[in-house]
């Protein structure tokens, strides 16, 4: 077990990649004593949605894929979308926008809490005598 990458920005660590045997995982920060104004997320199922996940195929080797387009995903979930929309190199070769999809999982966990709450109440109606 180790630590390839520690990730650190002006003396505070931010994160790691961390790798044991045959797995590897990318960490980012999120102790609660880095954090405050700590809040409910709500309207998650809302946001969900709205989001339109799609299937595609690689220009570059013709294989398929599946996810999101970054800029039609940056207009609902700004933080899981790094770069510009249509942003090009010095030489003009694309600048391509990247998503990082950790971001969207307390968006899908939330939204997955607000349904199970809505089938129970909808299963408490229908069960009552």
């Amino acid at each position: 077990d180790y630590y390839p990458m520690l990730i650190y920005r002006q003396g505070s660590f931010y994160g790691s990649i961390f790798q044991s045997g045959t797995s590897t995982a990318f960490n980012t920060s999120s102790d609660y004593r880095l954090k405050e104004n700590i809040a409910p997320m709500t309207g998650a199922l809302a946001k969900v949605a709205q989001l339109n996940p799609v299937t595609y195929t690689w220009k570059e080797h013709g294989s398929n894929g599946q996810g999101f387009i970054a800029h039609e995903l940056q207009a609902l979930v700004p933080q899981a979308v790094n770069g510009d929309k249509d942003a090009v190199n010095k030489d003009g070769s694309i600048r391509a926008q990247q998503v990082d999809y950790s971001k969207l999982t307390p968006y899908l966990v939330e939204a997955v809490q607000e349904l199970a709450a809505q089938v129970a109440a909808l299963k408490a109606q229908v069960e009552k005598p």
